[in-house]
């Protein structure tokens, strides 16, 4: 996914930055953290995981990361040994693991390391990234505030509650 200089719905606020300002919304509202099944995929507004504060961050800027999920592991099934037998567009667009294999195919990488203090590691580190740790455990989005250090504070939801810092 390449968001240069895009304004996909068209409110005048580039694409990166509509997915900041949306994920900071959610983490403003203090979404509960809750993790459950839901038909038709959507959880409650007031509550959700990690996942949820990223599709709700992207459809601000006026995506569909459901849509976009679920149709690229119809294109590219083999892509997601995981759910290749049994994709369930229910819960796959709020699978960390799901989210990383379709970043992984569709956006550019970045450094995977943080160095305090280190201006050229840390430019990489853009407001608006989308960032996994461990390639499925926890996603987040990486907020264009930072600690003195320079190291940027993540977007996220994660018990009790969405909130934006650097924990």
């Amino acid at each position: 996914i390449s968001f240069d200089n895009s304004d996909k719905d068209g409110d005048g606020i580039k694409d990166q930055e509509d997915i900041l300002l949306g994920a900071r919304k959610e983490a403003r509202k203090r979404v509960k953290y809750k993790s459950d099944y839901y038909v038709g995929g959507y959880p409650p507004e007031n509550e959700g995981v990690c996942t949820d504060l990223v599709w709700r961050a992207f459809k601000d800027a006026g995506y569909n990361l459901k849509d976009m999920v679920d149709e690229d592991i119809r294109e590219n099934p083999g892509n997601y040994n995981e759910i290749q037998s049994s994709p369930d567009s229910n819960i796959d667009f709020r699978r960390v693991s799901i989210l990383y294999v379709y970043f992984k195919n569709h956006a550019a990488s970045i450094t995977t390391q943080l160095k305090p203090n280190d201006f050229e590691n840390l430019r990489q580190w853009q407001p608006g990234d989308i960032i996994t740790f461990d390639h499925s455990e926890h996603i987040a989005i990486v907020s264009d505030k930072r600690r003195a250090d320079g190291i940027p504070y993540i977007i996220h939801s994660a018990p009790p509650y969405a909130r934006e810092g650097n924990e």
